[in-house]
């Protein structure tokens, strides 16, 4: 997420609510899915475990809408996105990660639209040989989604709404790798 909001300029905004719904199945494609609907971390984390038998780490991360941000309660957020950009961007971030560490294979579940404090936003689950690489390429995928993928995010307030700021300490967590 890098901005406070769509890009300025254009007519329409980055819309979460056009999501196509998206099997659970994981088969062997895709890797990145951007969607509406919850995600089963479970069934996610089972598919890499069962796909490669020669993967002796599994690290996941599961990201969460909090209820407070910024000393101010949040009653919701939706998140905004532009399809094909998106999913492409954290593509690039996957395969990134491939090629720096010694990944067997990852995937990245995101959510875009309309949440709840407590949903689940964000999944990546990262398959290795060992396990120092599975929770390495999972951190960097995730600093880097933070920095790179296009997400907007506004949070709603018991009286407001209010773009959510790009973070310093998400370009710090992104440039150490």
């Amino acid at each position: 997420m890098r901005s406070a909001g769509p890009p300025q300029g254009s007519n329409s905004a980055p819309s979460g609510g056009s999501v196509a719904a998206q099997p659970q199945a994981w088969g062997d494609h895709p890797r990145v899915r951007v969607q509406s609907e919850d995600f089963d971390a479970g069934a996610a984390i089972a598919h890499l475990r069962s796909a490669d038998r020669g993967a002796g780490a599994i690290a996941a991360f599961i990201g969460t809408v909090r209820d407070v941000n910024d000393d101010a309660t949040i009653t919701g957020l939706t998140l905004e996105h532009y399809p094909g950009m998106t999913e492409a961007a954290l593509e690039d971030i996957v395969a990134e990660a491939k090629a720096r560490f010694d990944v067997r294979d990852a995937l990245v579940v995101h959510r875009v639209g309309a949440l709840l404090p407590g949903d689940q936003i964000v999944l990546v689950v990262v398959s290795s040989a060992h396990r120092a690489s599975a929770f390495d390429a999972c951190a960097f995928i995730m600093d880097l989604l933070k920095t790179r993928a296009p997400f907007w995010k506004k949070e709603r307030l018991p009286d407001a709404e209010r773009w959510v700021e790009a973070r310093a300490s998400d370009d710090e967590a992104a440039a150490r790798w």
